[in-house]
């Protein structure tokens, strides 16, 4: 069983929100992590934090409509909605991503 979750539509998703959550070192982290996979279990991102807070990570980045996610039975997955972002904001993901390597553990 698969639960529906909420994601804004890709004429709902503001440049302002989308700066806003990758201006976080933790969900940035996680977005270079997702722009190099399709698609990863939520409890794998090694942040450091705990796991309400990795939650709340999750949660901006779904909200500001940068990532999408999938629950499978007691699993989260997520993935970066990268086609429907370079559509609404193109080259946006690629500057950011180059700005540091990929991989860079958050601060």
């Amino acid at each position: 069983m698969t639960e529906d979750i909420e994601h804004p539509k890709l004429d709902d998703i503001e440049l302002t929100t989308v700066m806003h959550a990758l201006s976080d070192p933790a969900r940035l982290y996680v977005v270079r992590i997702l722009a190099e996979e399709e698609e990863r279990p939520c409890g794998s991102f090694a942040l450091g934090v705990t796991k309400a807070t990795a939650s709340h990570h999750y949660k901006v980045l779904r909200e500001a409509g940068i990532t999408r996610k999938r629950v499978e039975g007691a699993r989260h997955y997520l993935q970066l909605r990268r086609e429907e972002l370079d559509a609404r904001f193109p080259g946006l993901l690629d500057a950011v991503l180059a700005a540091e390597p990929v991989g860079a553990a958050p601060r």
